[in-house]
């Protein structure tokens, strides 16, 4: 049963994160995803109501749709995850200076990692108003505010001391800069089981952390950066491969609307990179364009994380908060395979 009094405190302190103004009458929470998930829930509509702010609700998410309502309503808050970041952005010019978006004030996002290009072009666009949240079902992360980011390009915040550790696969504590799974502190008064999935829970809990399968670093002055999932990682020649970053670079091509790399099987090596792409309206999926989408990659990627071939897709299967369905994708190319 959940403490009123922590629970009357954290809504103080989200309250004044969100830098809600309820006394003025003009703040207003744009909610752009679904209310099953936590995100939306929590940030869109539970904690705005609670503080005495109004709600304005899509039936479905659109990039201009979402323009539009942010000028009509004067919306001041406003939640996105990093594929909406995307949408938006590939608006034309003279869509996206079409609307009037002064009203907003903050903007935060997460349930993914958001690709540094494309963060900056957002805050480049918006100002200096957009927040990151890195956090899960499972448990509380971190803030991050657009002056520690501008100053860090790429984190997602710097946790408390003993907050947030990173271990390698045989548990050892990885130093500053080293990539390795991210395991959180799990307070006594917030334990969690997965349903009916023991395994799951014992192998997500040590010695009083939880990981849920996130990959990342924690640099010098103890900021973290996430690089991928564990669940996700392609292994090639006994290397470990993080499609997120790869992604990252691919998305920022002029023709790729969307991008998801999984690894494919390679007789020698075990697996592959693969880019598997959803095109900008208007180009085609040649082998022209793949040596050219390679060619980007190779520009910005070591070797052994560049494709090695492309597949178009006339749209990615993402969640409703964002999530690409990698496994689904993955399972593609491995269903004749015993892996």
């Amino acid at each position: 049963q959940a403490d009123p009094t922590k629970a009357a405190e954290m809504q103080q302190l989200m309250t004044a994160v969100f830098q809600f103004a309820p006394d003025e009458g003009k703040d207003c929470s744009l909610v752009t995803g679904p209310l099953y998930h936590a995100g939306p829930f929590n940030l869109c509509m539970q904690t705005p109501l609670t503080a005495g702010v109004g709600i304005v609700m899509m039936d479905k998410w659109d990039a201009e749709a979402n323009l539009a309502l942010i000028e009509t309503h004067q919306v001041t808050h406003c939640f996105f995850v990093p594929t909406m970041f995307n949408k938006l952005l590939q608006l034309p010019e003279s869509v996206r200076q079409g609307y009037d978006l002064s009203s907003l004030k903050f903007v935060i996002h997460g349930a993914a990692p958001c690709a540094r290009s494309t963060k900056q072009a957002m805050l480049d666009w918006f100002g200096p108003i957009i927040w990151e949240l890195f956090a899960g079902t499972e448990g509380p992360g971190t803030f991050v505010s657009p002056q520690e980011w501008l100053a860090k390009p790429g984190t997602v915040g710097k946790p408390a001391p003993e907050q947030m550790i990173i271990l390698d696969d045989e548990g050892n504590r990885l130093a500053a800069g080293e990539e390795g799974q991210i395991w959180v502190l799990n307070p006594k008064d917030s334990q969690f089981e997965y349903y009916k999935a023991p395994d799951k829970t014992a192998a997500a809990q040590r010695d009083g952390y939880y990981t849920a399968g996130d990959i990342g670093y924690l640099d010098e002055d103890g900021y973290l950066f996430l690089t991928g999932r564990s669940a996700e990682t392609i292994i090639s020649g006994g290397v470990n491969i993080y499609p997120q970053e790869i992604d990252d670079v691919l998305v920022r091509h002029r023709a790729v609307a969307d991008a998801a790399c999984v690894g494919v099987p390679h007789p020698e090596w075990g697996e592959e990179v693969k880019a598997l792409v959803q095109l900008q309206a208007g180009y085609t999926g040649t082998d022209a364009l793949s040596a050219e989408l390679i060619e980007h990659c190779e520009a910005a990627l070591a070797r052994q994380k560049v494709p090695r071939s492309v597949e178009y897709l006339e749209a990615l299967p993402r969640s409703e908060a964002g999530k690409v369905y990698r496994k689904a994708l993955r399972e593609r190319y491995w269903q004749d395979r015993k892996i």
